[in-house]
């Protein structure tokens, strides 16, 4: 009787010390993640206020400017309008038809207003990388993979080189915290887990969320989605037709809870005042930035292992290190075609193998690269939203498709070894480490980082003396668009001017097409920007021109901030006169 008793509280205690283990593990799992996010952007948290990537500081600019204007939004007790004038007036640009980060700018808005714009890019970065890891987490565990299985996977896919090269200078692709949610909350309407009108709600908010955060990979979400139904239908045609009805409720609760919440945003955006199509030439540019099969297995210099050869092929990559988001590595596909093969009778396995092959194939466009034969993309491309998405961007959620095979095949690879005598116990082991072996190709990086633009000398003084009255318009010269954004960092760091002429924006031209930068702001900066920088116009733009656009936008003042270049000058004072001030190294002209 005393030895018994010792016995089971031993058991008793192990079974606690257990326990004790699997609540811990998530939570370490996520420490981990955000370390490694930290890692990655350590760089830029030494000065997180003016420090940005290297590689795309354009779009870092353009979103330092929507972060800016969300937060002064809130500050004034309002969500941030749709339309705004803040930028391109008369006009304004739509937000809906850019990729403003809605949500997440309203979220930030108090560490914006205390800290600066930039602050809150570095920390949606680093929390970019962490949450997408612990999304995918999460739902690996829901749908039944262990804990090593699933931190592998959530670290594949948080930290996956199309996140990274993403994070370059596209934070609303970046952050692909919801699309594993969207993800999971679709299976579970499908499958007919839990109730269906609680999935369909949940399933609404979250779409929602995406869609004030990032429309496109919104729609990569919902392109994955449907094809994993598709596959997961053909897999399990009677098990999932049962649960007709109770997917047919969930997605009507979903449809609904979605159009409640961004019914206003999108009648703005498609029935508003600053409505635009997407027309045969720029569509031709989105099936352009398409996948090429040499980048799934050459890496980039911003991985860890990595040789000069292949940092030097990415660089030159067409659509610059932001779209140079397939690479996977050798190993990872090696291993990712043995699981498919070896597990193909695996449900989870066979599915997502299958999904993640086929969003590959899509992310390789319409065409190889122009001359090469028709791929399904070419299908797609005509039909109404695809013909608006970038491709290579479908490598984003691919990667997830590819975690989720590796956690799967892991786990099923474990069991089986699990099974037998110490030997074949011993090997779980080695399973899961050809499974780390596999994804240590992908370990990033820090970012090179670097100061942003700095305000220039005398730019609040000349603001503050010339007193304007609240979005009061103001001409900067060189004007800002799509290659010279200083001036939308300069108004997102001081918030002055309160309405700037031009910027780098997406908005329809006089036919309602999208263009980059349209309007004669854009025209007139391809004339007057090279003549700042001692270069030949791409354009001639006579003083007539210019005098109409001048009484077009009707600013009251103007702005030099680079007066010394003698080619400009002449030009600004033939159109203005002798300029009113000057501090700093600015000339201003009051009108």
């Amino acid at each position: 009787m005393s030895l018994v008793a010792p016995l089971v509280e031993s058991a008793r205690a192990a079974d606690r010390s257990r326990e004790r283990a699997r609540t811990l593990s998530p939570w370490l799992i996520g420490c981990c993640y955000i370390l490694g996010a930290v890692a990655v952007t350590w760089r830029l948290w030494v000065d997180p206020a003016t420090r940005t990537q290297i590689g795309d500081i354009q779009d870092v600019n353009l979103f330092a400017w929507f972060m800016h204007y969300e937060a002064t939004s809130i500050a004034h007790g309002r969500l941030p309008a749709l339309t705004t004038a803040t930028l391109n007036p008369p006009y304004g640009i739509s937000m809906m038809w850019n990729t403003s980060l809605l949500l997440p700018g309203v979220l930030l808005a108090p560490v914006t207003l205390l800290a600066g714009p930039q602050t809150s890019l570095t920390l949606m970065l680093t929390l970019g990388f962490a949450g997408s890891a612990a999304s995918l987490f999460l739902v690996l565990r829901r749908w039944g993979a262990s804990l090593v299985a699933a931190g592998i996977g959530g670290a594949v896919y948080g930290f996956s080189p199309a996140l990274l090269n993403s994070g370059i200078g596209h934070y609303n692709l970046q952050f692909a915290v919801l699309p594993p949610l969207i993800i999971d909350a679709l299976l579970r309407i499908v499958t007919g887990r839990g109730s269906a009108v609680r999935a369909g709600v949940w399933l609404g908010l979250l779409a929602a969320a995406q869609m004030f955060t990032g429309e496109e990979l919104l729609s990569d979400t919902a392109l994955a989605g449907l094809l994993l139904v598709l596959v997961l239908v053909a897999n399990q045609p009677r098990r999932v037709s049962v649960k007709a009805r109770h997917a047919v409720i969930g997605m009507a609760t979903g449809f609904l809870v979605m159009i409640l919440i961004c019914g206003h945003a999108l009648w703005e955006q498609f029935r508003g005042p600053l409505t635009e199509h997407y027309a045969p030439r720029f569509t031709h540019y989105t099936s352009y930035l398409s996948a090429h099969p040499g980048v799934f297995v050459t890496p980039p210099g911003n991985l860890l292992f990595h040789t000069p050869a292949s940092a030097a092929t990415a660089a030159a990559y067409p659509g610059h290190m932001t779209e140079y988001l397939a690479y996977l590595g050798w190993p990872l596909l090696v291993v990712l075609a043995a699981a498919a093969v070896c597990y193909w009778r695996h449900t989870p396995v066979r599915v997502m193998a299958v999904t993640f092959a086929v969003l590959e194939l899509l992310s390789l466009g319409g065409r190889y690269r122009v001359v090469g034969p028709l791929l399904p993309w070419h299908w797609l491309q005509g039909l109404p939203v695809f013909g608006e998405l970038i491709p290579d961007r479908l490598a984003i959620i691919a990667d997830g498709a590819a975690a989720a095979v590796l956690a799967f095949a892991l786990d099923r690879a474990r069991q089986a070894a699990r099974s037998g005598d110490w030997h074949r116990g011993h090997a779980a082991h080695l399973a899961t480490g050809a499974a780390v072996l596999a994804v240590l190709p992908l370990i990033p990086l820090p970012y090179a980082a670097a100061a942003a633009a700095p305000v220039p000398a005398g730019w609040q003084a000349a603001i503050a003396r010339l007193r304007l009255a609240p979005g009061a318009r103001v001409l900067v010269v060189p004007i800002p668009e799509e290659h010279f954004t200083q001036p939308m960092r300069w108004q997102a760091d001081t918030g002055v001017p309160g309405s700037l002429i031009g910027g780098y924006f997406l908005g329809p031209n006089r036919s309602g097409q999208t263009r980059v930068s349209p309007g004669p702001a854009g025209t007139d900066a391809q004339y007057l920007d090279p003549l700042s920088t001692g270069k030949a116009p791409s354009v001639h733009r006579s003083l007539a021109q210019l005098r109409a656009d001048v009484a077009y936008w009707h600013p009251v003042a103007v702005i030099d901030v680079l007066h010394r270049r003698s080619r400009l000058g002449p030009v600004l004072i033939a159109l203005f006169g002798r300029p009113s001030f000057e501090t700093g190294r600015l000339l201003v002209w009051r009108l």
